[in-house]
């Protein structure tokens, strides 16, 4: 069993602190660390956890560490415990800045453990009952709309919604990117609310980014387009749709649907189905996944490697809004 200290228990950190105890079976709960008495407060009498009031204290009482602290914080934290040879789990983003992001991927490597990044959509079971039908997709389509929320305009969108989209896709195209372009605007906050950003990849993959934090209806979707079918995750309502073209062989049946593609081609049937999806929860399964890279000693299945990459892409993506040309890198 591995005994865990949880850093943050905050909106999100009150919801790992509860996971945390239902994985009883792989995880001891020592206790958390928040400088916040009114978070401290609550997880000291609603959840029955054990204070720590120094962040080293804690790291020296744990096999690994939840970090689930504003972003501004988890460099600090995290290089800390990576300091003594503790396995680490980093809400996303991994950091605030790249450098921080290399900084704790050196560290990782020379500590010898495990560090897993909190991008749960990974984990969505929408997203894992369609990653087995997603093959060289040649055009991505992404929409992460969000209705205003005070407490995420700290953060820019790219940081807070759109870098949940860029690890999907990252993790999907296997290919450098050779050019990316942004938009946005700046409506209620003092960075943009709306992005829409562009990647194109060497392979001549496309993928095309909304995200907005000003909509009037939340949304989360993305559109998977490649040779002989289309696959759309909804990663809100946690459905999947796959439209599929296969070859007709022989006379069709009636009530198939057929695509004509002229005289001397193949007919090619469509078709358009729903896959039965197993309800799960993400943030647990994310949970129970680290410790277990942690216990067979594997690469964890979010890795500091993805979540140092997303967020370069998140940071070119800002720059880019910030110098309103075209971005063009020959190697990321």
């Amino acid at each position: 069993m591995l005994k865990i200290g949880l850093f943050g228990v905050g909106h999100l950190g009150k919801i790992h602190a509860r996971l945390i105890k239902e994985l009883g079976d792989v995880y001891e709960f020592t206790g958390f660390y928040d400088p916040s008495e009114t978070n401290a407060a609550f997880a000291i009498s609603e959840l029955g956890l054990k204070r720590f009031e120094k962040i080293e204290d804690l790291i020296a009482q744990v096999d690994c560490v939840d970090i689930v602290t504003p972003t501004l914080s988890h460099y600090e934290i995290a290089q800390a415990a990576l300091r003594k040879s503790k396995h680490v789990f980093i809400e996303k983003p991994v950091t605030e800045t790249v450098s921080e992001a290399v900084k704790l991927r050196k560290l990782a490597h020379e500590a010898d453990v495990k560090v897993q990044i909190g991008h749960v959509e990974r984990f969505n079971p929408a997203f894992k009952e369609a990653r087995s039908y997603i093959n060289s997709p040649m055009f991505i389509e992404t929409h992460r709309l969000a209705q205003y929320n005070p407490r995420g305009t700290d953060v820019p969108v790219v940081l807070d919604l759109m870098i949940h989209d860029l690890d999907i896709i990252l993790s999907v195209v296997k290919s450098p990117i050779r050019r990316i372009s942004a938009s946005g605007v700046a409506i209620v906050s003092e960075t943009p609310d709306i992005t829409n950003a562009r990647i194109e990849f060497e392979n001549g993959c496309v993928a095309n980014l909304t995200a907005s934090r000003i909509s009037l209806k939340n949304m989360r979707k993305t559109r998977f387009f490649q040779r002989d079918a289309y696959i759309s995750v909804d990663f809100l309502t946690k459905e999947t749709e796959i439209v599929k073209m296969s070859q007709v062989d022989g006379e069709p049946d009636p009530f198939d649907i057929v695509l004509d593609l002229g005289e001397g081609k193949a007919k090619k049937k469509i078709e358009i189905f729903k896959p039965e999806i197993v309800a799960s929860n993400a943030i647990r399964e994310e949970l129970y996944t680290f410790a277990e890279a942690i216990q067979n000693n594997t690469v964890p299945i979010v890795s500091i490697d993805d979540g140092t990459y997303a967020l370069e892409v998140a940071h070119q993506i800002m720059e880019k809004l910030k110098s309103g040309g075209n971005l063009i890198k020959e190697n990321i």
